[in-house]
């Protein structure tokens, strides 16, 4: 295993890690969503939420390959936290990805079929965000808060990264956000959520995989 993911797992869901400023960091989301549903924002809540879960869904397979493998998860987060939630994830991200799909969300065009520089702007938005997140992952990697251990996954080879890290979110956001019902809406937000919790019930208390 290597020393990056032994490092995360000695901190894994470790409480004594806790740091007050998670209480604000908590607020700041309340807030956040507060104000969309002040606003009966729902298809803006509902692709934050969509935006969320499939983040959630991303740390539960990474968690697995770290259990499969016993060698180091895709991607992981050791460095100093207030809480690792799982080994990629700790709560500090956690908080920000709660808030990532309302904010990039908000920057669609009203018309979904207006286009910037010739590219439908969702498509535009997407590929766009996709990319500053992987730059701020470099980021994060260089200074050895976010660790990656396999050639297929690093600064050398960032496709990956792109499509499965980050693309993946903001086109569920987006799709979710443009449903013609608010029926379908729930229940595509419903289906991820219900398949994130079932997980992590199944893998963190059943099994003890992650």
């Amino acid at each position: 295993m290597t020393p990056s993911a032994l490092q995360a797992l000695a901190i894994l869901r470790d409480g004594s890690q806790f740091k007050w400023y998670v209480v604000a960091l908590l607020a700041f989301v309340f807030y956040v969503y507060t104000v969309e549903v002040e606003k009966k924002n729902w298809s803006l809540v509902l692709a934050g939420l969509a935006f969320w879960g499939m983040d959630w869904f991303n740390e539960i397979w990474n968690s697995l390959v770290l259990h499969f493998t016993a060698y180091a998860p895709v991607w992981g987060a050791p460095g100093n936290t207030a809480f690792l939630i799982l080994v990629g994830l700790n709560i500090e991200i956690m908080f920000m990805f709660a808030v990532s799909g309302i904010i990039w969300t908000k920057m669609l065009l009203p018309d979904k079929k207006t286009k910037i520089l010739g590219i439908p702007n969702r498509a535009f938005i997407a590929v766009a965000a996709a990319a500053f997140c992987v730059f701020v992952e470099y980021l994060l990697n260089s200074v050895g808060a976010l660790t990656w251990d396999y050639s297929w996954w690093s600064r050398s080879a960032p496709w990956l990264i792109f499509l499965f890290g980050y693309l993946t979110f903001f086109v569920v956001a987006f799709w979710v956000f443009d449903m013609k019902t608010m029926k379908s809406k729930l229940i595509t937000v419903g289906s991820i959520w219900a398949l994130d919790i079932l997980a992590l019930i199944v893998f963190i208390p059943i099994l003890h995989w992650i």
